[in-house]
């Protein structure tokens, strides 16, 4: 029981009609911008005086879940989530980036939001989705449609990679921008590959640029799944090949032994994963459109 509610006054009724209004908040009776019914007509509703009933919806306030204004009474400002049980998942390894785009390739259209640093590990899997598609081992899409947000290359408030010594960090930045144009052509070569041996009758391929470094990497699959996983700072020892080959110490990133938080939209728009899913698709959306060029 939380000690600020028992400071307020709480107790066992006090505590009923606070679980009972966040929950009808969490599932939509009462919805985001919703007005709460008068005091005196949830103190009939929950049988508690009016009292009870102005202090939950005190708390409430402090909380942040809804707003209170004399004269126009309360108003759900928060969206409340559902909590989600813990959901069984099956015998083997955890989802990774492989199981997802193998899942994602074998339904009709693909589509794919993606937000990277250099679009390596995106380059990689094109490449085995392709093979995977030439050897039969999955029905080929009739679509794919891919949107991929990177870094702007005029950027220059770079996070990573630096060189330890800033007279090489142009040329660790340029390594990573080779690096990148390299695998985005790699993408755009395999994927439009795809299209043109009539394989896949449709291929789209989108590419926008935001300044910002990413310290995380995004896919968003088909509208209802999700990855995220962070950059992990790192110095290391980097090799400039336009430079004789030259071994320079930077501060690099390395996302390629991240662990992955995934979530899978269910039929409850309402549940922890449908509305980590949604947030996470109108972040790239509204940063593709407003913020990328």
């Amino acid at each position: 029981m939380n000690q600020d509610r028992i400071g307020d006054g709480g107790g066992a009724e006090f505590e009923r009609v606070m679980g009972e209004l966040l929950n009808r908040m969490a599932n939509g009776t009462y919805a985001l911008k919703a007005r709460l019914p008068a005091q005196r007509e949830l103190a009939a509703q929950f049988g508690v005086s009016r009292d009870t009933v102005q202090r939950v919806l005190r708390q409430l306030a402090n909380e942040g879940w809804i707003e209170t204004r004399q004269g126009s009474g309360s108003r759900v400002i928060s969206r409340v989530i559902k909590p989600q049980p813990p959901i069984s998942s099956p015998t083997g390894p955890g989802v990774t980036l492989n199981r997802l785009m193998d899942a994602a390739f074998e339904k009709p259209e693909v589509t794919l939001d993606v937000f990277t640093l250099t679009s390596e590990s995106l380059s990689k899997q094109v490449q085995r989705q392709k093979e995977r598609i030439l050897r039969a081992e999955c029905p080929a899409p009739q679509r794919i449609d891919l949107r991929m947000l990177l870094p702007d290359e005029d950027l220059t408030d770079w996070l990573y990679p630096v060189a330890v010594v800033d007279a090489e960090t142009t040329a660790v930045r340029r390594r990573l921008l080779k690096t990148t144009h390299r695998h985005t052509d790699t993408i755009k070569d395999e994927l439009f590959g795809l299209r043109a041996d009539g394989r896949v009758p449709s291929v789209d391929i989108k590419i926008r640029h935001v300044r910002v470094t990413p310290q995380f990497k995004l896919y968003l699959v088909n509208g209802s799944e999700m990855l995220l996983a962070p950059y992990l700072p790192v110095e290391r020892r980097v090799v400039l090949i336009d430079e004789d080959n030259k071994e320079v110490d930077a501060i690099d990133s390395d996302g390629s032994g991240a662990t992955y938080t995934h979530e899978v939209k269910d039929d409850d728009p309402r549940s922890q994963a449908s509305v980590t899913v949604d947030s996470w698709q109108d972040w790239f959306n509204e940063t593709w459109k407003l913020l990328a060029t």
